[in-house]
Order: structure tokens, then C-alpha cells, then sequence
């Protein structure tokens, strides 16, 4: 049996008691849970309707037993795309970004050798995304934010989250993103494809943005994660260098090669498709993938411990994807946000 200490960095919670009080702060939006058995139910939030919803989302007891049963020793847990709700009055989200985030440290605080937490942030008021940010990291002890792949169709080089970018940098955040109101969705409604496609095409326009926007430039040492393997940008060095190189627009912004950005950035492992997570590996370094399952949903790998060690690639590298690279990751983070607030 592999001794390393497994971390899946995408694992999705959203507790009965965060629903409560998110329903108590607005009724409207809920969320509300209907035809609810023993796998799961119907969440509802706003005009979004999941389902299914798998009852590992709030049943820490269940969520438990599937961590054991997977060989998951941490989760890093963050909250439910659908509860992002950038569309709505920046003061609300705010609030309800809380209250989500109050439950993750919650969680964490009654099972610290089992999870570490993210929080989610009120994207569209950037401002307000970083105090959020600051008191979940320096007051709850989270290790960074989950934050969707566009803030209501601006883009993530947009230059009104620059403070957002600074402060995750200063405080050495862990940034997980996530895809959320696809593009292209009129042409991805057949076949389950606003997921299949959708959710990697939306991802690779985030990635792209943050590479081609200079973000990576100006904060090298940003930690952005991207989920599902990072999108169809991995996959797409060559043509993102090659168009740097013989068109002026990717360069208004960006001085060196794209390749050099994207070399910064981190992917989790969901790919469902060995060659593809090996080609990741041996492109990007076992240092820049990470173990994620995207639990508790039916489009995760739930079992991405078994998937990892049976890849082809050195006990080493195996290991660094099982969690070592995640340990130091968030180790990291911790370290400077204990280290800022005693200097606070």
C-alpha cells in the first residue's frame, strides 16, 4: 500500500445547515432540496435546477465512507457551482458566499484530518471579493477561493479583478476554477454536451484569458488550478504559441510566449482517459497535477486514487499527484496567512 497522504483538491459540499441559513438570508433563491431518497435529490437554486443531486453533497457521514471506501485521505472542500450567483446584488452574494463559507471552515474545524476548505467570493463586486477572501483565509483558515471560469461574461484578465489577483498573490492563495454558464450553450443542447464540451470549452476560455491577459506575467506565483485537466488548453500549447507568434493581438498584453504562463498553471487530474492524464504528466511535470474527483457528481472520477496509481509514470511522480504536491501547496498557503495575520 502507497504511504502518501492522498488530497483530492475538487471534491463539491453544500450542507443542510448552509441551505438553511442560505434560504433564511433569501427565500427566493434558496436552495431548496425536493425528491430526496437514499441516493440523493433535486437541488434547486434561483432558476437552477440540478439533477441529480448526490446525497454525498450534504451528508458528511456518506461523504465519509465514499473517502474511505476511494482511499481519499483530505478532501479540499468548496462549494457547488450552482451557488456561485455572480448574477445577483453584490451585497447578497456576498452574504451567501459567507454563510457558505462559515460552513466550510465549520466542517473543517470538526474534521481537520479529513478536509481543508476554499471559499467561494462575490466575483462580480471585486472589492468585496477580496475582504471575503482575507477573512476566510486570515479568520477561518481556508486555503484560497473556488471561483467560476467568467464573472457573468467578463472574462478573468478583466481589469476590474486586478485587486483580486494582488491580494490572492500576497496571500499565496489556492485558486480552483471552476466552469460554470458555458459558452455556446444554444449549439450544446443535445447529447449532455453543455457538459461533455461545454464545461472544458469554457475552462480552456478562462485559462486563455488569464495567459494571453498577462495575469501569470504580472503574478508568477499565482496558484490557478484548472478543473477537468485543465480544459482543451493543455492540448493546445503548440497552436496558443504559434499564434503569439505570427499575430499581434495575443501580444498587446503578454510579452513572452504563452507556453511560459501555462507552464505556471495547475490541473486537476479528471480526464477519465489514461493517456491523456500521462500526456499531462510528462508535458507539465507530475508537480502541476493534482488528485480531484469532482465529488460528488456523476461526471467526477470518484475513483482517481485507483486511476493515478495505476498510471504509467514513476512512484514518484505518482506520488507527487496523489498529494504531495497538493501538501505543499496548501501548506504553503497556510503558512503565509497564519504569518499575515499575526502581523496584522
Amino acid at each position: 500500500m502507497n504511504s502518501v497522504r492522498t488530497i483530492d483538491v475538487h471534491a463539491h459540499i453544500l450542507t443542510e445547515e448552509m441551505m438553511r441559513l442560505m434560504r433564511n438570508e433569501a427565500p427566493d433563491i434558496g436552495p431548496t432540496l425536493s425528491e430526496v431518497d437514499e441516493e440523493g435529490g433535486v437541488l434547486q437554486v434561483g432558476n437552477i435546477v440540478q439533477r441529480p443531486f448526490p446525497r454525498g453533497a450534504w451528508d458528511l457521514d456518506l461523504r465519509l465512507r465514499h473517502m474511505d471506501e476511494a482511499e481519499v485521505d483530505m478532501q479540499v472542500l468548496s462549494v457547488c457551482p450552482q451557488t456561485f450567483l455572480y448574477d445577483r446584488d453584490p451585497a447578497l452574494t456576498a452574504t451567501l458566499s459567507a454563510i457558505q463559507n462559515n460552513g466550510i471552515a465549520k466542517v473543517v474545524s470538526q474534521h481537520p484530518d479529513r478536509f481543508l476548505g476554499i471559499a467561494t467570493l462575490p466575483m462580480q463586486d471585486p472589492e468585496r471579493a477580496v475582504a471575503e477572501l482575507r477573512r476566510s483565509m486570515l479568520e477561518l483558515g481556508l486555503r484560497g477561493a473556488q471561483i467560476g471560469s467568467h464573472v457573468e461574461g467578463r472574462n478573468l484578465d478583466d481589469p476590474a479583478l486586478e485587486p483580486l489577483w494582488a491580494a490572492a498573490a500576497e496571500l499565496n492563495a489556492f485558486i480552483l476554477v471552476h466552469p460554470q454558464k458555458i459558452a455556446g450553450g444554444d449549439r450544446l443542447k443535445s447529447f449532455y454536451l453543455k457538459n461533455l464540451i461545454g464545461n472544458p470549452l469554457d475552462t480552456t476560455i478562462a485559462a486563455a484569458s488569464l495567459v494571453f491577459g498577462g495575469v501569470l506575467e504580472r503574478y508568477p506565483a499565482l496558484k490557478f488550478c484548472f478543473a477537468h485537466g485543465g480544459g482543451f488548453m493543455p492540448y493546445q500549447v503548440g497552436r496558443m504559441n504559434h499564434g503569439w507568434s505570427v499575430r499581434p493581438e495575443g501580444k498587446v498584453s503578454l510579452k513572452n510566449p504563452p507556453e511560459e504562463s501555462i507552464r505556471r498553471l495547475y490541473f486537476d487530474c479528471i480526464l477519465h482517459f489514461e493517456p491523456a492524464l500521462r500526456y499531462l504528466v510528462e508535458t507539465f511535470g507530475a508537480e502541476h497535477v493534482l488528485l480531484g474527483s469532482d465529488y460528488p457528481f456523476d461526471m467526477g472520477m470518484m475513483d482517481c486514487v485507483k486511476q493515478v496509481r495505476a498510471l504509467g509514470v514513476s512512484a514518484l511522480d505518482r506520488n507527487t499527484i496523489l498529494g504531495e504536491a497538493a501538501a505543499e501547496i496548501l501548506g504553503e498557503a497556510q503558512a503565509v496567512g497564519m504569518r499575515a495575520a499575526q502581523g496584522a
